[in-house]
């Protein structure tokens, strides 16, 4: 125990001279910051350069980002749609709707929208037989068949009259 006694009677000493350096630079310290120029400018710009960028950016806060911010928001709700859509998810409209409401809601809904669009509808496949919605993103092809169904008919109005002339000529 005396060896103990001994450390700690070296330890305090070298702790006091420590402190009482940090002492001596107070003074030093305090005098340095009454020295220093007082005067600090928050910006390069003067006068009406300075009015005219503080306009600028007043505009751009109070107008420009708010429209970026929402359409954003907006941009990011819609996704669940879209990617129902392009899964061919059976429920794509339902989800839809469930984007809108998330959108009256503030967001609120937009995870279950997102989690449903990636769900994989299995009660749809053993009611229809399949987990996909065949209607969904073929709205090009009812012009396609209706051009189809087109050429046909003139195709065949074409061998019509090809048959009747065959038959008065011979």
């Amino acid at each position: 125990m005396g060896a103990v006694k001994r450390q700690d009677s070296f330890i305090q000493p070298i702790d006091s001279r420590r402190r009482s350096r940090g002492r001596h630079f107070l003074p030093l310290i305090a005098f340095a910051s009454l020295a220093l120029p007082s005067n600090a400018h928050a910006s390069l710009f003067h006068g009406e350069t300075l009015d005219s960028i503080a306009n600028v950016i007043s505009w751009v806060a109070i107008v420009i980002a708010p429209i970026i911010g929402i359409a954003i928001f907006w941009l990011v709700h819609i996704l669940p749609e879209k990617i129902a859509e392009k899964k061919k998810h059976p429920q794509t409209k339902a989800i839809q709707c469930l984007c809108l409401l998330s959108l009256c809601f503030g967001g609120l809904l937009w995870p279950l929208a997102w989690l449903w669009a990636y769900s994989k509808p299995v009660l749809h496949k053993l009611a229809y037989g399949t987990d996909v919605d065949e209607t969904v993103g073929h709205h090009g092809s009812a012009k396609e068949e209706e051009t189809e169904i087109e050429k046909l008919r003139a195709r065949v109005a074409e061998l019509e009259l090809q048959a009747s002339s065959k038959g008065t000529h011979s």
